[in-house]
């Protein structure tokens, strides 16, 4: 039996997409992956996103910034083993210059703001 990792699935995506100097791309949708859409935007890693409706399931349309090149991704905490932090733990991304994405009980953000809010979760990717 094989199991997937859709977040894992959706990073490689936009990697790829930002290595072949692609404008957008489409994958499909979940709520998880629309609040890590969130993040990515408002921290200025992609330009926009929408969510269409193409057949059954919904589909993300994401909007690559060409100006920003994405260096470094990198998926953190696994369906195998999950990898969780205390707002205390949460370093920096390559000595500040990215950001580490957490999924906590108020929702998906960025280390900085987990550790301003002083709360920890489960530490989803990392990106700069």
């Amino acid at each position: 039996m094989t199991h997937t990792d859709p977040i894992a699935d959706l990073l490689t995506r936009i990697r790829n997409a930002y290595k072949a100097e692609k404008k957008e791309l489409i994958c499909p949708s979940s709520s998880l992956k629309v609040s890590l859409m969130e993040v990515l935007k408002k921290s200025g890693y992609i330009a926009d996103f929408s969510i269409e409706q193409s057949g059954q399931f919904p589909d993300l349309k994401i909007k690559l910034d060409p100006e920003k090149k994405i260096r470094f991704i990198k998926r953190v905490s696994k369906p195998g083993q999950r990898i969780y932090t205390s707002n205390k733990n949460i370093k920096k991304t390559l000595s500040g210059i990215g950001i580490s994405v957490i999924s906590t009980s108020q929702g998906v953000m960025t280390g900085d703001e987990a550790k301003k809010k002083k709360i920890g979760g489960e530490i989803l990717c990392e990106i700069a």
